[in-house]
């Protein structure tokens, strides 16, 4: 499969779940990254008007969850998210935010990202790190 059709395969497995309700969608990957985008509508707004860090945070455990998906075999492993921390740096109104998860680890047992949300203008809005444990499927 090339690199489109891959995409289509991972934002297929996000109908009908969160990622959906928030209209995230995966948009690049490469060998040691996957990037996901997220309208800030109000949609994922927090009472204030701003982006809500509960959606920011379910933005990067989607694209750090999803990240190690590259490197597991699907037919007898999978994945779960075991620890995530996160640190907003900067509000967002409206737009778009782009999360990217760079792979720090990737070890048999746990992979750890850090996950950088920018901006449409590259502005660095958060900062996330995520525990991933690769299990076996019974």
């Amino acid at each position: 499969m090339d690199k489109k059709e891959i995409l289509v395969v991972f934002n297929k497995k996000c109908k009908n779940t969160l990622m959906e309700t928030l209209d995230i969608e995966f948009v690049d990957f490469g060998e040691d990254f996957l990037t996901a985008k997220m309208p800030v509508t109000t949609k994922v707004h927090q009472p204030l008007g701003q982006l809500h860090g509960g959606a920011t945070a379910a933005l990067a455990e989607s694209v750090g969850s999803a990240a190690s998906n590259f490197f597991i075999d699907g037919t007898s492993q999978y994945v779960n998210g075991i620890q995530l921390s996160i640190n907003h740096l900067k509000s967002k109104i409206d737009g778009v935010v782009y999360a990217t998860a760079k792979n720090i680890h990737k070890g048999k047992t746990t992979h750890l990202w850090e996950v950088r949300i920018i901006d449409e203008n590259d502005a660095l809005i958060s900062v996330a790190k995520m525990t991933n444990i690769v299990l076996t499927k019974k």
